[in-house]
């Protein structure tokens, strides 16, 4: 952990991790970031939503944070990639943007190159806050940043698919239970399941409800435990219920092959209700099962508000100001709906159930999350995940069984953690 203070060196290695060399994002900007060279009434903000313009919402809510701080606000948005790397490299520089929303898993690789402030200094309360979704702000101790909503993944199923093969919905509570549906579903001419597995980050968000709802651990991934996790993703090619495409599929892919009306479950995220609203199908929606029962831990997605480290340390009050008036209350419903979130605070994830019922199994989920850098993890989350992809990878092409792949991917990431 780097101390509070900036060291410019350490940035300039994680940037380097993130970016391959310098030289790929050492241009400058178009001057929107800069905010202890912003000016006394100007605060600079950058976040991961391109989308969004200066007539939206989202833009105007940012803005008129600021206006009640009595300050301007100068809002860019960037690709989530983008921002991660120019936030790293502005702040070697000494120009980073005043407030920042950032990435989740993202929280831990700023704050431990001494990128951002702690909630202390801002003199932010998160106590109304879910734990499980703050823990991934949450680096030695000390709190980076306020979460402003979060998503995650469960299973969205083909009500008339299920119908069909005479499953009820509601029996799929854990593992032995979604495979005597998955073989009735296919025993009836229909598709079991898709999902993501690609060799990507993308791939362990999906594993990570199979690889926790077995009871594993991330600092142990070749445990009997994490074996069985692999095992049963590798058991549904086997057995015809899952498709060989998992292996490439992004998250949006196996959303795509779900909605030809062949498939009963995909797993996939609260960012795909619209796209289930349009499809036409008739579906639903249950939590991830854990192994033996219950709802599995399912990863959480979602940014964070923080503020960067300032040689002004003067500037943190208003900062701190424009992330408590974002994730205020009063501003998580809109800006929640508008982003497709579960609000991070339980008054107001009631508040978004008693509009849209159809959001109380999303609340159930988020609810049982869990931050993937969370258990003091931090920076070396990234590290275990890219083998822990490229191990379950090796499982589905049939290359390696589940235990060797798995042992070896746990020899690797023990030569590689800090």
């Amino acid at each position: 952990m780097f101390p509070s203070r900036l060291r410019r060196a350490g940035v300039a290695a994680v940037a380097v991790v993130l970016t391959g060399s310098l030289a790929a994002c050492a241009d400058s900007d178009d001057g929107a970031g800069g905010g202890a060279a912003a000016g006394g009434g100007t605060y600079a903000f950058w976040d991961p939503y391109p989308q969004f313009d200066d007539s939206s919402a989202w833009v105007q809510l940012v803005k008129s944070c600021g206006t009640k701080a009595g300050v301007t606000v100068e809002r860019t948005g960037y690709d989530t990639s983008d921002l991660t790397n120019k936030t790293l490299l502005a702040a070697q520089q000494g120009s980073a943007p005043d407030v920042v929303v950032i990435d989740n898993p993202v929280i831990s690789t700023l704050a431990s190159a001494g990128v951002l402030t702690t909630t202390d200094e801002l003199k932010l309360d998160t106590a109304a806050f879910a734990p499980n979704i703050t823990a991934a702000g949450v680096v030695d101790g000390k709190t980076y940043g306020v979460p402003i909503g979060a998503n995650t993944l469960a299973l969205y199923y083909n009500a008339d698919v299920l119908a069909a093969a005479k499953v009820d919905p509601a029996s799929v509570t854990s593992w032995a239970t979604l495979n005597d549906a998955l073989a009735k579903v296919t025993a009836a001419g229909k598709k079991g399941i898709t999902f993501s597995g690609i060799g990507t980050e993308e791939g362990s968000f999906q594993f990570l409800p199979w690889f926790w709802g077995a009871g594993a651990d991330l600092e142990d991934v070749a445990s009997p435990a994490a074996v069985s996790a692999v095992d049963l993703w590798t058991g549904w090619l086997k057995d015809g219920y899952a498709p060989n495409s998992v292996i490439t599929n992004t998250q949006t892919t196996a959303w795509q092959e779900f909605e030809t009306g062949e498939y009963a479950f995909v797993e996939n995220g609260t960012w795909q209700l619209a796209n289930a609203e349009k499809s036409g199908l008739k579906y639903g929606v249950i939590p991830i099962p854990a192994k033996d029962g219950g709802t599995a831990p399912a990863p959480t997605g979602g940014e964070f508000v923080a503020a960067t480290v300032q040689e002004d340390t003067s500037r943190y009050a208003v900062s701190g100001k424009i992330v408590d008036c974002l994730t205020s209350p009063e501003n998580l419903m809109a800006t929640d709906t508008t982003l497709s979130y579960i609000a991070p605070i339980d008054s107001v994830q009631q508040e978004q159930v008693a509009k849209d019922p159809k959001l109380e199994p999303w609340v159930a989920a988020v609810g049982a999350a869990k931050g993937r850098t969370s258990d003091n993890l931090g920076t070396n989350y990234p590290i275990i995940s890219e083998q822990l992809w490229g191990a379950f990878q090796k499982a589905l092409s049939g290359s390696a069984s589940a235990q060797d792949a798995l042992t070896a991917a746990q020899q690797a990431a023990a030569a590689k953690v800090k």
